[in-house]
C-alpha cells in the first residue's frame, strides 16, 4: 500500500473542510430538508437566525440578521475557496478562526459541550492544519 503524501492529505482536507462548510450553508437554505426532518439542523433562514440570536444573546433580532449574513457569506466564500485551493493558507487561517469564533459562542451561549458535539473545534484545528501544511494537490496555488 503506498503512503499517502502531505499534498495529498491537504487535498482531502481541503475539499472536506469545503464540503463542511457549504453543508451548513445548504442546511440553513433547507437544502437538506424541512425543519425537523432527520439530520437537518435548522432547515430554513429564520431557525437559523434564531439560533445566531442564541449563540449571541447580547445583539438584537436584527443584528442577530446581520451576524447571520456575515457567518454565511464567509462561509460561502471560505467553502468554495477552500475546495478549489485558492490562497488556501490565509482562507484557511479565516476558516479556523471562523469555526473557533462560532465554538466559543457555543460554548458560552448554549453549553461547553456543544462545540465538542458537533466538532467545530475539530473543524477549526483542522483547518490550522492545513494552513501549516502549505501546498496541497491539485490546487489554483500550485498554478
Amino acid at each position: 500500500m503506498k503512503n499517502i503524501s502531505i499534498p495529498q492529505a491537504g487535498l482531502i482536507l481541503r475539499i472536506v473542510l469545503g464540503i463542511t462548510m457549504l453543508s451548513a450553508v445548504a442546511d440553513r437554505f433547507g437544502l437538506w430538508g424541512a425543519p425537523g426532518d432527520p439530520g437537518v439542523a435548522w432547515g430554513n433562514w429564520e431557525n437559523f437566525i434564531a439560533y445566531t440570536q442564541t449563540l449571541n444573546p447580547f445583539v438584537s433580532k436584527p443584528i442577530a440578521g446581520i451576524l447571520g449574513i456575515l457567518a454565511t457569506s464567509f462561509e460561502i466564500v471560505f467553502g468554495i475557496l477552500l475546495i478549489i485551493g485558492f490562497k488556501t493558507r490565509i482562507i484557511a487561517l479565516g476558516t479556523s478562526a471562523l469555526m473557533f469564533l462560532f465554538a466559543l459562542s457555543m460554548a458560552i451561549s448554549v453549553s461547553i459541550k456543544a462545540p465538542f458535539d458537533y466538532s467545530v473545534l475539530t473543524s477549526s484545528a483542522a483547518a490550522l492544519l492545513l494552513a501549516a501544511i502549505g501546498k496541497t494537490s491539485f490546487s489554483v496555488d500550485n498554478k
